[in-house]
């Protein structure tokens, strides 16, 4: 009786972000048969419909999934409406962003200041010992120099490993945090939940702003940032910037300032092709919505210059003008999940890097000196964007992350 009692005594609570998928509705089901004594949480984070796309279940159908799930299992559940500081957080920073050119990654923001802070913070307020989430990635735990080092690893999946969304973390927040499926495939999570006859079984992986569900984003950008008309540029493949004889460089310093450049591009040097709505809706890389034809390969956006209000593009996949060596990330921007792992200045880490979600890890060397951090691809690499995340790992750890300038 004793022990019956001292096992109920000990069950740790687990708080599950419940978002109305499949690979939450998992997490929750896989850590209560672990005996941990687990409530389901929805996060409210967006009011405004308008500019979400309607098929792609917006949050009212993913809050009744999650309900569902949570009376199939038998867990208690509640919604949070988060919409407050997700504005303030995420949506506020997105178009602050996009209005100084940049492109910024708020799934990656919203792991760092939704899920794993204000989240975090009611769930543990609640007495929840983890918060638990459907991602797919894993979490190690060693001892160095006798303090406890929390590792980010790799989902096994390596299709679906999300291990670069959680790029911002920090140690006290992957103390706190729990990642039941990282050790499963995605078609094993959909057997299980098949199993278990969970509503989300079959549901299709949701896509979009985190939380927010498919937006379009030239309305969801519209409601700040006004349209304003400008020019669309096509820059040559033979414009001298990409011809110009190497110069020689007389430190590591100098070379990884010249790889990392960001082109200046002037009106005069290329051909009008059309007129776009405001220059800060299109990022580097972008294809889609130029609405310009007649090109033999098509046009992908090479910059934008929002002072000037004008998009310049190059035709084809391989145009030079996407393509760059290195990249800088300042010190205020830089972030190490590892801090025992964090470079000085001179020093240098070969690491494997990406520069966005779902590409593959590519070998690169991190420079720290003193205004921040150079990471230099062994090959170049298309379409470095600033604002968006490059992540670093040794092997399978995600061990850094920074934003890039």
């Amino acid at each position: 009786m004793f022990a019956v009692y001292l096992k109920l005594v000990m069950k740790k609570r687990v708080i599950v972000g419940l978002s109305g998928g499949v690979d939450s509705s998992v997490a929750a089901y896989l850590l209560k048969e672990q005996g941990y004594e687990v409530i389901g949480l929805f996060m409210k984070n967006w009011h405004d419909d308008s500019v979400t796309i309607s098929d792609e279940c917006p949050w009212l159908d993913d809050s009744n999934d999650a309900m569902l799930v949570a009376e199939k299992l038998g867990i208690p559940f509640q919604t949070v409406d988060l919409s407050e500081q997700y504005k303030e957080r995420i949506v506020d920073y997105m178009f602050d962003e996009y209005e100084k050119g940049r492109t910024p990654n708020p799934d990656v923001l919203c792991n760092r200041e939704i899920k794993f802070d204000v989240f975090m913070k009611i769930a543990l307020d609640l007495g929840a010992d983890y918060v638990a989430t459907g991602h797919y990635c894993r979490k190690t735990t060693i001892t160095k120099d006798g303090q406890e080092v929390h590792q980010l690893l790799a989902g096994k999946d390596s299709n679906k490993d999300q291990s670069y969304f959680l790029c911002q973390l920090s140690q006290a927040q992957l103390a706190k945090a729990l990642f039941p499926v990282g050790e499963l495939l995605k078609p094993e999570v959909r057997a299980i939940a098949k199993e278990q006859e969970l509503t989300t079984a079959d549901k299709k992986d949701s896509q979009g702003l985190c939380f927010i569900g498919k937006v379009r984003l030239p309305e969801f950008l519209q409601q700040q940032l006004k349209p304003k008309e400008g020019v669309i540029v096509e820059i040559p493949k033979d414009n001298s910037f990409y011809n110009e004889t190497l110069p020689t460089f007389s430190n590591k310093l100098e070379e990884l300032k010249y790889q990392s450049r960001k082109p200046s591009y002037q009106v005069a040097e290329g051909k009008i092709m059309g007129k776009h709505q405001g220059a800060h809706y299109f990022t580097k890389g972008q294809r889609k919505g130029l609405a310009v034809g007649g090109t033999v390969e098509p046009l992908f956006v090479i910059d934008t210059d929002v002072n000037e209000n004008v998009i310049y593009t190059g035709q084809g996949a391989s145009h030079p003008g996407l393509f760059k060596k290195a990249l800088f990330v300042s010190n205020d921007e830089l972030h190490w999940v590892r801090q025992d792992l964090a470079l000085e200045n001179d020093q240098s880490m070969q690491v494997l890097a990406r520069i966005r979600y779902r590409q593959p890890l590519e070998n690169a060397t991190l420079y720290k000196v003193e205004s921040g951090l150079y990471v230099q691809f062994e090959n170049p690499q298309s379409a470095i964007t600033e604002g968006q995340f490059v992540a670093w790992y040794l092997d399978e750890e995600l061990v850094g992350s920074g934003v890039i300038s």
